[in-house]
């Protein structure tokens, strides 16, 4: 019996023995248990190599889950559940830390997603590491992998294009055949935003890509991220898929769901709504893409793409239709490059895209996805900050987003009514909105009633002194050590710019300096601040709206480490680490 693998999974073994020309296969499973996202039970699979006389030539051992995943006229059903997909698209880096993938910073990554809510990721827009998709097999995520951004026709002058027709063939052979006997992975995209569906040559090639994957994995849908519907409708691409797959246009689902082979339609991108982490403009307006001088954008979640839409609507045309199959958002987290709406702006060098910043900070609107996502696990956020010199008798809307159907708002003590989310408005459907709330220093406090009208929960959001001390707070102190062939192993450690009473000082932007000693070096560290041109691995950061997060990395040799941080006029704080 091989050893029992990480994540809770159960060993089992199966062999194949070979007999001339002849081979057998067995996998004996002890009480099978089905892979789910709350419950990823995985086995190991062992096939042996013998020759006549039962020497073993080789074996290879790989960690599989049993589950059924189809499309039928309910939805996607994973083992025969209809369940809607509460997705994330996500780029391949990992801000500070760059391209090269890392086990734990990725486990990191699913950790907040799991909090949120999500269960699903969308490899947007190339075929993923390997160990991506072993830990979301490990840790409960299911997967969209998607294989190309372009098929001939190019969207930039260098990109795959040029290389498409040689080898397309290989590298979607290269990504089903590697892939396919992970239970994560639940769908396969083909293509993203193709430019070829309005041609005769599209339509042929949009069958021959799906014939060679179907020829490798019969079990699994296949999808489009289709951005133009009527085009794709109108030369039969979009009847070709297992699951009609559109990127925004939620005005087009109904045409769509038309002619859909099941009658049902994913959400293969959605939302491309933009925000900053503790940034917010006045007045609050919903409005497409809007620039500032600043090059930020506002966290008062009421901006996106032109392309796209409010989050609102992606929840109401989830909620509202049961022939959706769910969505994948632009995007869960930022990542570096494409900075609309600043593509033109020095020196946004990273999105706004994200659900949560490049440091790994969630925005507001991580707290409103969670209050939709999460219902198990209830949401109380209030936004915005309460420290604004300068504001005093202006009107600064505060806005709540809550699990709760009512909640009431109070500053200084007086309220200003108890409201309760209304469905028949496009911002207050998902949302609880005091528009008319007058600053003044001191504190709100939002107060949550359940639907029999009982206090269940509150949140009070105070105006900050003057910045006292930072605080670390470090996912984990005890690190196993860096091991060769493996990715580095990291630990990340929240910092927070505090006043005495341990508010956070929302405008602090203290200089820090990191120094890393023992058995721990300074690995990076970021701030989520889209125009900030600071090196992430100087051993210096800024802090952003009194924030950032550093990384530490392991060293192969077990021993105590220590990570020193200082910053002008505040205390020094030190965190002792164990390398094991």
């Amino acid at each position: 019996m091989p050893p029992r693998p990480p994540g809770g999974s159960e060993a089992a073994t199966s062999a194949a023995a070979v007999q001339g020309d002849a081979a057998e296969l067995a996998l004996h499973v002890p009480q099978p248990r089905a892979w789910t996202p709350e419950s990823p039970t995985l086995y190991t699979l062992r096939l042996e190599l013998r020759d006549d006389n039962g020497a073993t030539l080789d074996v290879l051992e790989q960690r599989i889950g049993i589950r059924t995943a189809r499309v039928t006229e309910r939805g996607f059903e994973l083992n025969g559940e209809v369940r809607k997909f509460r997705g994330v698209s996500m780029h391949h880096d990992f801000g500070p830390l760059g391209a090269a993938f890392n086990k734990d910073a990725f486990r990191r990554k699913v950790r907040i997603l799991k909090d949120l809510g999500c269960n699903s990721i969308r490899t947007a827009h190339n075929m993923p590491a390997p160990w991506l998709v072993e830990l979301c097999d490990e840790l409960g995520m299911m997967v969209c992998a998607e294989s190309f951004d372009v098929w001939y026709t190019c969207k930039c002058s260098n990109d795959y294009a040029k290389f498409f027709r040689e080898h397309w063939r290989q590298d979607l052979a290269d990504l089903v055949l590697r892939l396919r006997n992970h239970p994560s992975i639940v769908i396969w995209s083909l293509g993203n935003e193709m430019r070829d569906q309005d041609t005769d040559e599209g339509v042929v090639l949009a069958r021959e890509i799906q014939e060679h994957c179907r020829a490798m994995d019969p079990t699994r849908p296949m999808t489009y991220g289709v951005h133009v519907p009527d085009i794709a409708i109108k030369w039969g691409v979009m009847q070709l898929s297992d699951v009609a797959g559109v990127n925004y246009k939620l005005d087009r689902f109904e045409a769509v769901r038309a002619v859909a082979r099941k009658g049902v339609v994913l959400s293969v991108e959605s939302a491309s709504a933009v925000s900053i982490r503790g940034v917010y403009k006045f007045p609050a307006e919903p409005q497409t893409f809007k620039a500032y001088p600043d090059g930020q954008c506002c966290s008062y979640d009421l901006q996106w793409g032109p392309w796209g839409n409010p989050v609102d609507d992606d929840f109401a045309m989830q909620e509202d239709h049961a022939w959706t199959m769910g969505q994948f958002v632009w995007s869960g987290f930022d990542y570096l490059g494409e900075p609309s709406p600043y593509d033109a702006y020095w020196p946004s060098r990273s999105s706004y895209f994200g659900i949560i910043d490049l440091a790994g900070l969630p925005k507001d609107r991580y707290w409103l996805y969670r209050s939709q996502w999460n219902p198990d696990s209830p949401t109380l956020h209030v936004l915005p900050h309460w420290t604004w010199p300068g504001r005093e008798g202006e009107v600064t809307p505060v806005f709540c987003y809550t699990t709760w159907p009512e909640a009431e708002l109070f500053i200084n003590g007086r309220s200003l009514g108890r409201k309760g989310k209304d469905p028949a408005s496009r911002f207050d459907r998902y949302r609880i909105r005091w528009l008319e709330a007058v600053y003044e220093p001191g504190e709100i406090r939002v107060v949550a009633y359940d639907g029999n009208g009982k206090a269940v929960a509150e949140k009070t959001v105070r105006t900050a002194g003057a910045p006292s001390q930072a605080t670390l707070v470090a996912e984990r102190t005890e690190i196993p050590r860096s091991r060769a062939g493996d990715t580095p192993a990291l630990a990340f450690i929240e910092v927070d710019v505090v006043d005495a009473d341990g508010t956070l000082c929302p405008d602090a932007d203290c200089y820090f300096t990191f120094t890393a000693g023992g058995a721990i070096s300074f690995k990076g560290a970021c701030n989520g601040d889209a125009t900030s041109l600071q090196s992430f691995t100087a051993g210096t950061m800024r802090a952003f709206h009194g924030r950032l997060v550093a990384v530490v990395e392991a060293a192969r040799t077990p021993g105590s480490g220590t990570l020193t941080v200082t910053a002008a006029g505040l205390p020094e704080k030190r965190i002792d680490f164990r390398v094991v």
